[in-house]
């Protein structure tokens, strides 16, 4: 009889327990708004996905308006956190300054831009970081059209190009990577925000060259192909192990989130950087991105916890 007074009493305070837990989960409501980079947005639409199971009254809405585009309304106080794939400009950090808006910006992932062409081309299998300037810069808009053009033994066949619309920090670290100068690039290409546009675009294409993030190239290998990128020291094509020992150059960079300031001391928002720290490691693998090191993903933890200690309510 004892024994069995003992173990009901241990189930009331085990399951006691988790209810407590569940019932804290339960009570955490509200909605964050996040913005910003559609190559970030991946990783963190699956976060969001993840805390959503975990915390099912707290709204999570997910945007994809590019870097610049997100910023744009991360800097009016519009959103709490903004996806961002380049560092926040000071032009943009002097909009926030001006607003009031101060931000904690944390290094989440890394990622390759991928060089692309259509399948059923058999002619570019790599391609120079001068010939990519060739092709890009301001210059080029009308005067090199044809695939020849970048080299005698390439066909005499239109090039189409197909990239990052303007707002996107794709676009931005691109531009500033391969023509030397960020959003500067001749202005007669198929552009788009969305990368799966992009895709679309080149693998329906045969005279089509693009370029977006690595991780879609890895979601859409069945449909277009890789080209690798000779910076000086030969043809490197991007992967998890050339992006993390930088023999991918010069079109390797890191990922990032800004958390504004005030939202941060809501605690569902807490909970959601939390939550996406402890996790983004195990889904930045899923999503096709290359997640940072131990020593890296402990740097980033503790300037969060500092963040919070001292803003924390």
């Amino acid at each position: 009889m004892k024994k069995t007074l003992f173990f009901a009493g241990l189930a009331v305070l085990l399951f006691g327990c988790g209810g407590k837990k569940n019932s804290e989960q339960n009570q955490l409501t509200g909605t964050i708004n996040i913005d910003g980079s559609s190559t970030v947005y991946p990783i963190t639409e699956a976060v969001a996905e993840e805390f959503k199971k975990a915390y099912p009254d707290v709204k999570v809405a997910v945007a994809l308006s590019g870097t610049g585009g997100g910023f744009k309304k991360f800097v009016r106080g519009e959103t709490d956190i903004n996806d961002a794939s380049r560092p926040i400009t000071k032009f943009e950090d002097s909009i926030a300054k001006a607003n009031g808006i101060e931000y904690i910006e944390l290094e989440v992932a890394y990622d390759g831009l991928a060089v692309v062409v259509n399948p059923k081309n058999t002619w570019c299998n790599d391609i120079k970081v001068s010939e990519l300037k060739k092709i890009w810069e301001p210059e080029a808009q009308g005067k090199i059209t044809h695939w020849n053009q970048i080299r005698p033994e390439w066909p005499n066949e239109p090039l189409h190009l197909y990239g990052a619309g303007v707002e996107s920090g794709t676009y931005d670290y691109f531009t500033e990577a391969i023509v030397g100068k960020a959003h500067s690039s001749r202005g007669d290409y198929t552009s788009s925000e969305d990368d799966n546009v992009l895709v679309q675009g080149v693998s329906s294409d045969v005279n089509a060259l693009g370029f977006f993030g690595f991780a879609y190239y890895e979601e859409n290998k069945d449909k277009i192909k890789l080209v690798a990128v000779d910076n000086g020291n030969g043809p490197v094509l991007p992967s998890v192990e050339t992006v993390k020992n930088k023999t991918y150059a010069p079109l390797s960079r890191p990922l990032y989130i800004y958390i504004n300031n005030k939202a941060a001391e809501r605690k569902e928002v807490q909970e959601f950087i939390n939550f996406y720290l402890d996790k983004m490691n195990e889904l930045v693998s899923e999503v096709g991105y290359i997640p940072l090191n131990d020593e890296e993903l402990s740097a980033v933890k503790n300037k969060w916890q500092d963040f919070l200690s001292k803003h924390k309510k």
